[in-house]
């Protein structure tokens, strides 16, 4: 009864996973992560491993979702820009790899800590909460150049965070596209494309390699199978639903309701770290 109690609060906080996905390109790094490391704490030290590998596996279906559902004229923005998806991959498997060896702490403070920096960030420079152009009509997608959004030199460096501390790439790739100009719509809409770019590589790694420490039922190498199926459940009914009856929201709400998930999440992280 209790392991049906918990795999039922895991499928709620998929539907919000869900929302997140479709609405904030947040591919599930921000919410699976606190979730699952608050599930899987009887692993111990092993538990942030395993949040992070497992969120791999959801933010990979979750963006497959949403990328399929995605307007193809906003997808069109991405072609021809091969050496960002293969830098992007490259930093997503080396992210994955160097996660599955470096201590709890490490990946437990770290994803406090870029996520509170980038709150920072997002709230005192300008450019986020309104963006470069917000006082001219908005582009429409095919015009924006996805090299003037998300430079592909970048793609490693966004890979390796974002797959170490199970971020998610849109925690990274939405606030540079925004500065850039992007508005928040299409920000978060090529958020899923990319993040899918990063998390394919980052969950075929942390399949292959196990948590150093303990293994458990339901784990495969170091993906938590049961939880992240259980999440999905949840998630991907939402996606496919908003993908096709998007609500409006305006450009500065949307903004600080990504600002306020990332505060959300931050604080579910380190209260977790300070009880355990």
């Amino acid at each position: 009864m209790i392991f049906s109690a918990s795999l039922l609060i895991i499928v709620l906080v998929g539907v919000i996973v869900g929302i997140t996905t479709a609405l904030f390109g947040f591919g599930g790094g921000f919410v699976t992560v606190p979730i699952i490391a608050i599930v899987d704490a009887h692993l111990g030290g092993d538990a942030l491993a395993v949040a992070t590998a497992t969120s791999a596996l959801v933010m990979l279906v979750n963006a497959i979702v949403a990328t399929v559902a995605t307007d193809r004229e906003a997808l069109a923005t991405l072609r021809g820009h091969g050496s960002l998806i293969a830098l992007l991959a490259l930093g997503g498997a080396l992210g994955a790899a160097l996660g599955r060896f470096s201590p709890d702490w490490l990946l437990r403070w770290g994803f406090v800590t870029y996520v509170l920096i980038t709150i920072i960030d997002l709230v005192a420079r300008p450019g986020f909460i309104t963006p470069k152009q917000a006082d001219q009509p908005e582009q429409q997608p095919a015009t924006n150049d996805c090299r003037t959004l998300l430079p592909s030199w970048l793609g490693t460096p966004i890979g390796t965070i974002a797959a170490l501390l199970g971020v998610g790439g849109s925690v990274m790739t939405v606030p540079l596209m925004r500065r850039s100009g992007a508005p928040m719509s299409l920000a978060t809409t090529l958020a899923n494309p990319l993040t899918l770019a990063i998390v394919a590589p980052a969950l075929l790694v942390s399949l292959l390699i196990a948590p150093g420490h303990v293994a458990a039922p339901g784990l495969v190498g170091s993906v938590d199978l049961v939880a992240g199926l259980a999440l999905l459940v949840g998630a991907v009914p939402v996606i496919v639903y908003l993908r096709r009856r998007a609500p409006r929201i305006s450009d500065t709400v949307h903004a600080w309701s990504y600002i306020g998930l990332l505060a959300l999440s931050a604080s579910a992280v380190a209260l977790t770290s300070l009880t355990w």
